[in-house]
């Protein structure tokens, strides 16, 4: 391997103070393995394949901070009652991958839920009382604005996740302050309606992830990193753009984060910002069982989600603005899936970089491309960026590559 950046890339590296053996990390992507909140043997075969196959760490994706911080009844929240089975998962995973590191992403779904088996809300709380789009189909149309007691026990409850995290095996913890979910809806505009000091000016709307922040980091240590995800843009009306985003990533900086991955969009409102390609109708619609619903995604795929054309390293000009306000880590995600845009993003100073996709349809891409490089040949993941992947997160079984499984039937 005669390139220098490709040669970084796949070099040891420190994440704050965890070594990693290179600087590529699978991004939390939810795998949907999980039946009845309880991880197994699904989720532990979806983690090794890409643990075996080369990554330095791999994301454990949405590790909800209570049962009610769930999207659906299915997702996993961290409690004593799963201490054997994820001690388990990380003992296995360091054991038959060595130097294999684990992240989990620290997450609550605030408003945004359609779980009616909520054990200790009478129904969801976010920043401010609103319309439920998302539960609305499940009988939960509406969200309660927090009170100041519902906000001190989300920061007890993200603190004692992050150190039960901690305590089964896991290496560091990643908060997702992005993509519309709980802290996200406080950070943004267009969600977060307070009139106290949780709310108005980004000061107050950044008060409760910065007490997140602080909480976690007093509870796991200065030797265990906490990385943030944050919105470049939420890429909606009156929500949070690239100006306002770098001071959020400033503010966490000052309050202590080790790494920051710049992401953007929402899951409520335009999703597509952060997968781009092909539209998520197309792979909801195929897992449509009803067929008036399936005709209904097949006609308003274009309304329900807009169309934004995918390239490679399609976040990097924003992420370099954020780069350059900070002096934490940079993450980088987005669109980098084959070995030219990896090059570029190391030329560009990135520390590390997540994937999702790419080690979906490949979980050995890193040995399959330092193999290739190595051999003078050249490594293509192959990735179409159909997003179907993405749509069986409640499908039977979970994420997998459709692409792969036709490819396997045919042969």
């Amino acid at each position: 391997m005669t390139n220098d950046y490709l040669l970084k890339a796949f070099s040891p590296a420190k994440l704050g103070s965890l070594p990693l053996k290179n600087r590529i990390i699978k991004a939390a992507t939810y795998e949907g393995k999980t039946p009845d909140g309880i991880p197994g043997q699904a989720l532990l075969d979806f983690h090794q394949a890409v643990a075996e196959g080369g990554v330095a760490m791999t994301t454990i994706s949405y590790c909800t901070v209570e049962a009610d911080a769930r999207i659906n009844d299915q997702m996993m929240w961290l409690h004593e009652g799963i201490r054997g089975q994820l001690t388990d998962l990380t003992q296995t995973l360091k054991r038959t991958a060595p130097g294999i590191k684990i992240s989990g992403q620290l997450t609550h779904s605030g408003g945004f839920t359609k779980n009616r088996k909520l054990m200790r809300l009478q129904r969801p709380v976010g920043p401010s009382k609103t319309f439920n789009m998302l539960g609305a189909t499940a009988g939960i149309p509406f969200i309660d604005a927090m009170d100041s007691r519902e906000i001190d026990l989300m920061v007890a409850l993200y603190a004692d996740a992050a150190s039960f995290m901690q305590s089964v095996g896991f290496d560091a913890a990643e908060i997702h302050f992005g993509h519309g979910y709980g802290l996200s809806q406080f950070i943004s505009p267009k969600t977060n309606k307070r009139t106290d000091e949780y709310g108005g000016n980004l000061g107050n709307r950044m008060r409760l992830p910065l007490r997140v922040l602080e909480a976690i980091k007093a509870a796991v240590g200065d030797d265990f990193p906490v990385i943030g995800k944050i919105n470049l843009t939420d890429g909606i009306k009156d929500g949070l753009h690239l100006a306002e985003a770098i001071k959020v990533a400033t503010l966490l900086d000052k309050g202590g984060l080790d790494a920051l991955v710049c992401s953007g969009g929402t899951s409520p409102y335009n999703p597509m910002v952060y997968f781009r390609g092909e539209s998520l109708g197309t792979g909801l619609a195929e897992q449509q069982k009803n067929p008036l619903a399936r005709f209904f995604l097949k006609i308003a795929s274009n309304r329900l989600f807009k169309t934004y054309p995918y390239y490679e390293n399609y976040f990097l000009e924003d992420a370099k603005k954020v780069r350059d306000s900070v002096s934490c880590q940079m993450i980088y995600i987005g669109g980098c899936t084959e070995l030219e845009s990896l090059e570029e993003v190391m030329r560009e100073g990135f520390d590390f970089v997540q994937m999702a996709r790419p080690l979906i349809k490949d979980p050995a891409y890193v040995n399959n491309a330092i193999a290739s490089l190595d051999s003078g040949k050249t490594y293509v993941n192959g990735c179409i960026h159909c997003n179907r992947c993405a749509s069986l997160i409640e499908a039977p079984g979970g994420v997998y590559c459709p692409l792969n499984k036709e490819r396997a039937q045919c042969n």
